[in-house]
């Protein structure tokens, strides 16, 4: 996989992780809003230009290992992120 670096962008009551591929101008996005102390997650955004990387599973791994360290909850409200729960059991403690 190309190299990918994912950032964390908070503002307040919302934020979102970034994904930047190495030699691409092009940017994953997985926004979240919170709501009464659980992080909604909103949105999973990956261009066709980096897309087929596995960059939104990068994406929701690092929402979820943030979850773990912070002691907050998740609720899938993005189609994409629910599917990821589905298929992780072992995030069920996590989600809201």
């Amino acid at each position: 996989m190309d190299e990918v670096t994912i950032t964390r962008h908070d503002a307040g009551n919302r934020g979102e992780y970034r994904a930047h591929v190495k030699d691409s101008r092009h940017i994953g996005r997985l926004t979240w809003v919170l709501r009464q102390g659980v992080r909604v997650a909103d949105h999973t955004l990956v261009p066709p230009a980096i897309g087929g990387r596995g960059i939104a599973a990068l994406l929701v791994e690092a929402l979820v290992e943030d979850a773990r360290e912070q002691g907050f909850r998740i609720e899938p409200q993005c189609s994409y992120v629910a599917v990821a729960f589905d298929r992780h059991p072992e995030w069920a403690d996590l989600r809201d």
